[in-house]
């Protein structure tokens, strides 16, 4: 059954406000909707894990079954409600209206090895839990960047999309299993970021070390959660990301001082530092040298005296 399908046969065509419908979103499907008060009943398995998010909270009590699970929740800014596919949901019931619920389904396939790059037993990713009424700032976070591309389409929502899948089922898959979360990730742990995710993300820090770069970002482009990707990181490359971005651009910024023909506040600025104080602050920090002294004597002193350091200096962005 296509999803938004059965978005409309499970909730009805009324109170849709957005839809991805249409769109070309093949990581994830989206529907903005609001619910009236009432049950709605529904009696068929899940097709796709369904992700359910509070946009805006007014204090409805929400009961749900499924699976042979009870559940009541009071409905709240940012509450979430999780369904995994191949579920029974038997029933929902609003005590009152409910005026903005973001319902994301997310296909099995997201929740392959091959998708996650990671090695994971198939009795895992089947253990979603049928889960009411908590809280996950980073799944909330993904729910107010798909409603904006929902209410505001822009030219990369497909690729947002596609990011934010990744991102989500890693999330369910790192937070949301049973009976042992900590399991579903112990190999990746232990090993740090696969050979194809390290590669991706380092090649985007060599071609944007000009721009920022963020940590939430790169974690999206290893298609992790921040908290994760942190820790797989620096298992892989014996460095945190702000101490990897930090030495790759004092390496940028001794090469654009050696090749002398841009002026100490153009470096700076090149390099996302807000004036040339900060710049010349951090490159003596690690160096022991502000930035002219290093350019005076970049022609008589051999690099290895320059002092790459480990200290990481270079943190406006990380």
């Amino acid at each position: 059954m296509a999803v938004h399908r059965y978005g409309a046969e499970k909730y009805g065509s009324g109170g849709l406000l957005a839809s991805s419908a249409g769109r070309g979103w093949s990581g994830l499907s989206a529907e903005l909707r609001s619910h009236s008060d009432g049950v709605i009943a529904w009696k068929s398995t899940q097709p796709a894990t369904e992700i359910s998010i509070d946009i805006r909270g007014n204090g409805s009590v929400v009961t749900r079954r499924g699976g042979g699970i009870f559940e009541r929740t009071v409905a709240e800014r940012g509450t979430i409600w999780l369904s995994p596919a191949g579920l029974q949901e038997d029933f929902v019931d609003l005590s009152d209206p409910v005026p903005r619920i973001l319902h994301i389904y997310l296909p099995s396939s997201h929740f392959s090895a091959n998708s996650l790059g990671v090695d994971l037993d198939k009795s895992v990713i089947g253990s979603l839990r049928y889960e009411s009424g908590f809280q996950d700032p980073l799944i909330v976070g993904i729910a107010y960047a798909v409603e904006s591309e929902l209410q505001t389409q822009t030219s990369v929502g497909r690729l947002l999309a596609e990011t934010l899948a990744c991102s989500l089922a890693a999330r369910l898959i790192q937070n949301h299993v049973g009976p042992s979360p900590a399991q579903a990730f112990l190999r990746i742990k232990q090993e740090g970021l696969d050979r194809r995710r390290l590669s991706r993300v380092l090649d985007y820090i060599e071609v944007n070390l000009e721009g920022d770069l963020t940590l939430d970002h790169l974690a999206s482009i290893a298609c992790l959660s921040r908290f994760h990707f942190a820790r797989a990181f620096k298992a892989a490359t014996g460095q945190s990301p702000h101490q990897y971005v930090s030495a790759k651009r004092l390496g940028r910024a001794k090469a654009l001082l050696i090749r002398g023909d841009e002026s100490l506040v153009d470096i700076a600025l090149t390099l996302n530092f807000s004036c040339q104080a900060n710049f010349t602050r951090a490159f003596r920090q690690v160096t022991g040298q502000t930035p002219g002294q290093f350019r005076r004597s970049s022609g008589q002193c051999d690099e290895s005296r320059q002092g790459l350091g480990a200290r990481p200096a270079f943190e406006n962005s990380i």
